[in-house]
């Protein structure tokens, strides 16, 4: 007979559950109100007002303008968008500033741009993920079409100075785009307190649904079309707007904003708590990331001499969810570039594991996981020995 374990999520800078909340606000709209806003008719003219208070509430978790966000289809869209809008606003510069450690949705773009005849910098972080301020300024020339950089890394959950990244942009007249898919709902934000030209947002990543995205873009940056299409979104981002996926996000962001000021005080003991426990218990396992410029629910972990993937299947079996990376790179056997970034030498990129925690966690989650992790590591460690005695 197969034993069922509980599950104990550790994954939530992958996903999040979709809140009850969220699932009851979005089903009038799969059900009976499921016209097209763009229709001259009341049944589908009147979701236009549903949509706005949508976007009342995005605009309000980030300090924004309703008018400033864009609704996308996910982060990967809002992150291009915002690159393609910076190019198409300064055609005569061909070369991009980011870093090594970007989301793949930057950096997979930038790199296809190479092949368009575009220069990129990819600036490099040290040990900890911290970036250099000197760096950033040194990196900007007179070429320069935009400055991309996150907000928060995926994986470590490392926080990058993007209020003076902003102004050091500001200064030398370049685009900022910043990528905050990590950021919001755990940070406070707001636009107005720094300079930013566009913003990237995604539903999923703050128990709203997946497939649904945004994008801020203050209001005197350019923006050009990235899905050319009809009238919708101001005709900045064609196709009949996804009305219960708009209501999910929106109401997303009114939890993410109302939680907030609890986030932090709430998620923090317990990722320590789940730190504590395993640096004591396990040897030769490492924090990767700065200890203190970090989003509070993210831990990331080498446990040297230890494969990851062989560690996420004992974690499986054990119900215990968490990732060697971004979900968007699960697929790849490449290790992990953002620790092979910070940390070039040795085997830290393959022996590496995110744990991400949300406001949903509990006390026993990370107990439970950390007692996993422990026997799992042990169970491995102890199969290595026995291995290099035979």
């Amino acid at each position: 007979m197969v034993e069922i374990r509980p599950v104990i999520y550790l994954d939530h800078n992958a996903t999040t559950a979709i809140l009850p909340e969220v699932l009851e606000a979005m089903m009038p709209y799969f059900t009976s109100e499921w016209g097209n806003p763009s229709s001259s008719y009341k049944f589908g003219s009147k979701l236009k007002s549903v949509i706005a208070i949508a976007r009342e509430h995005v605009a309000e978790l980030i300090g924004a303008h309703p008018l400033e966000i864009i609704f996308t289809s996910c982060a990967t869209e809002s992150n291009n968008s915002a690159i393609h809008a910076a190019l198409r606003a300064h055609p005569a510069r061909r070369h991009i500033v980011t870093s090594a450690v970007e989301h793949s949705s930057v950096l997979n773009y930038c790199m296809a741009l190479e092949t368009e005849g575009y220069s990129v910098t990819y600036l490099p972080v040290d040990r900890d993920g911290l970036l250099k301020l000197a760096d950033v300024e040194e990196a900007i020339t007179d070429e320069t079409a935009v400055v991309s950089l996150m907000w928060a890394n995926n994986e470590t959950g490392v926080l990058f100075p993007v209020k003076h990244i902003g102004e050091i942009c500001r200064s030398r007249g370049i685009p900022y785009h910043c990528d905050a898919v990590q950021a919001a709902g755990k940070v406070p934000i707001d636009v107005k307190g720094f300079p930013v030209d566009y913003l990237a947002l995604t539903g999923h990543k703050i128990h709203a649904p997946k497939g649904i995205g945004a994008l801020y873009v203050r209001r005197k940056a350019l923006m050009s079309p990235f899905v050319y299409g009809g009238h919708q979104e101001r005709s900045l981002r064609g196709g009949t707007e996804n009305v219960p996926l708009i209501v999910g996000l929106g109401k997303g962001a009114e939890l993410a904003r109302k939680h907030l000021p609890d986030y932090e005080k709430t998620v923090r003991p317990l990722r320590d708590t789940f730190e504590e426990d395993i640096l004591t218990s396990i040897p030769n396992a490492e924090l990767n990331g700065d200890k203190e410029q970090r989003l509070s629910n993210t831990t990331s972990l080498t446990f040297h001499g230890i494969e990851s993937e062989a560690l996420l299947i004992l974690l499986d079996h054990e119900g215990v969810c968490a990732s060697s990376g971004s979900a968007c790179l699960a697929d790849s056997d490449d290790p992990s570039h953002v620790i092979k970034a910070m940390k070039p030498e040795g085997l830290a990129a393959r022996q590496s594991i995110r744990f991400s925690l949300s406001r949903e966690t509990t006390e026993l989650d990370v107990r439970s996981a950390a007692t996993a992790v422990t026997n799992s590591v042990a169970q491995l460690r102890l199969g290595l020995s026995a291995a290099c005695v035979n």
